[in-house]
């Protein structure tokens, strides 16, 4: 399906955050999918992603929630993100990552969520969110605040279980949203995707948890020496079954 972008401004309490859409090329309304990037940032690939997502009948605002640093990408990035350059990157947005706090995510989601339903090409009804790396953590956060019009989240390759037991059970407890997560074979062992999965049925959910064979973290950004194209492929598999059942 053609799609179109824009790039927009979302109003936010702290100021404007720097956002990329993406969106069929045809009559709407489409329904509405939040994207949150990787701390990487917004940049050609997950322009890319929002684009291919957008092809299959959605529409998908990303927003850079660093924005309080500038616009996205807010460190500088190579074409390609190697080995040899990712340390020195990811030692840059580390401090940026620490500091964006729950009340920051709560505050920016807030005015992530309302910008998204008030866009004229996006259906009335509930939204679904998803995210990468420590997007996706972002992502079932907003869910958690947002239980009445979030259906639908996912998070690949996410620091889910960093949360600790007692934040994790808070983070789930909220959630309505039928939840995928997709985690890379190096950030896991099977005894904590137990632990996970121990959490995700207390908190009642429908959900599916699964690791991703052979992956290292990141394995859906092809601009990265992480990426995997099997784990993007089942990433694309499992976030369309997902989006098509909650809210087509």
């Amino acid at each position: 399906m053609p799609t179109r972008t824009a790039t927009l401004l979302i109003p936010t309490p702290d100021g404007r955050a720097d956002a990329f859409a993406a969106f069929p090329d045809q009559d709407g309304p489409h329904p509405g999918v939040l994207m949150y990037p990787d701390a990487f940032g917004i940049r050609p690939v997950i322009q890319e992603m929002a684009r291919e997502l957008a092809g299959h009948g959605y529409y998908v605002l990303v927003p850079n929630f660093f924005y309080r640093q500038g616009p996205s990408p807010v460190v500088e990035l190579p074409e390609y993100i190697g080995d040899d350059a990712r340390d020195g990157i990811v030692g840059q947005l580390m401090p940026l990552v620490r500091a964006h706090t729950t009340e920051l995510t709560l505050h920016d989601a807030d005015a992530f969520v309302r910008f998204l339903t008030a866009r004229p090409e996006v259906a009335a009804g509930p939204v679904a969110v998803t995210g990468y790396c420590f997007g996706g953590l972002l992502a079932l956060r907003t869910a958690s605040a947002h239980p009445g019009q979030v259906a639908a989240v996912a998070g690949f390759h996410g620091p889910v279980v960093a949360e600790g037991p007692d934040g994790l059970h808070r983070l789930l407890s909220a959630i309505t949203a039928e939840v995928h997560l997709g985690h890379a074979a190096s950030d896991l062992t099977p005894e904590a995707l137990a632990e996970l999965d121990r959490a995700l049925d207390a908190a009642g959910l429908t959900y599916t948890s699964e690791i991703y064979p052979g992956t290292v973290h990141g394995f859906t950004m092809s601009d990265t020496s992480a990426f995997d194209p099997d784990g993007l492929k089942r990433h694309w598999e499992q976030l369309l079954a997902l989006l098509d059942r909650a809210l087509t």
